[in-house]
């Protein structure tokens, strides 16, 4: 595998309840490599969705560690954690989450403003993009009037805009189609493969998985290679 780009270092993770503590996370580790996919098999409650989160610094482990890049995180203020997810980590999820109110291209031209570009040269990386996605004909409309195929593209797209180092899916073919599925699934490998990122995508669709480079499970809170 290549150098690691994402990597999850004994992670424990409790959640308090009234019954007690849950233990969803047990000492989990997982290393991600630049242009790797790794697809993330489990039951639903296994821990996926906690699994991504903190890989991608929306949460805090409870014990280890995150690294990105070779760099630690635990240590990392909220702002420089915040700062770090921004600008080296994206997200794609079930549900496309993009704002209504605004069309595809500005739905891809927010998130590189907010990291700091200016609004000319978003607008035309959006448009790139877009038409890289099959999408440039279809840049004006807002979500309502794309097919849930579109929206999804438009996610990948918005996901993928600011190169970042590590792409986290959580179902991103989940509410598709299984033709649509595919086409989209395409999508995401192309665009990992070609940007070299390191990707982490859990998923129900064993079809899908299997075409990943690797397939990882929850063994009682431990990651571990799946096995059919």
């Amino acid at each position: 595998m290549s150098e690691a780009v994402l990597e999850l270092r004994a992670v424990e993770r409790t959640y308090k309840t009234a019954a007690g503590g849950l233990t969803v996370l047990n000492g989990a580790s997982l290393s991600v490599g630049r242009g790797e996919l790794v697809g993330l098999v489990a039951p639903s409650g296994a821990g996926k969705s906690t699994l991504l989160h903190v890989a991608g610094l929306l949460e805090r482990p409870d014990g280890g560690d995150v690294a990105l890049e070779g760099r630690g995180c635990n240590a990392l203020t909220d702002r420089q954690r915040t700062l770090l997810r921004r600008g080296r980590v994206g997200f794609v999820y079930q549900f496309h989450h993009l704002l209504p109110e605004f069309s595809a291209l500005e739905n891809v031209v927010l998130p590189q403003m907010i990291a700091g570009a200016g609004k000319g040269a978003a607008k035309r990386k959006a448009s790139d993009l877009l038409n890289r996605v099959g999408l440039g004909p279809r840049a004006s409309h807002r979500p309502a009037r794309l097919s849930g195929g579109e929206q999804q593209r438009v996610a990948i797209a918005r996901a993928v805009v600011n190169r970042p180092a590590v792409l986290l899916a959580d179902e991103p073919t989940g509410n598709l189609d299984p033709t649509t599925s595919e086409t989209v699934f395409d999508l995401l490998v192309s665009l990992v493969r070609e940007e070299g990122m390191a990707a982490l995508i859990a998923t129900h669709n064993l079809t899908l998985a299997r075409r990943m480079d690797r397939v990882l499970t929850f063994q009682d809170g431990h990651i571990a290679a799946f096995e059919e």
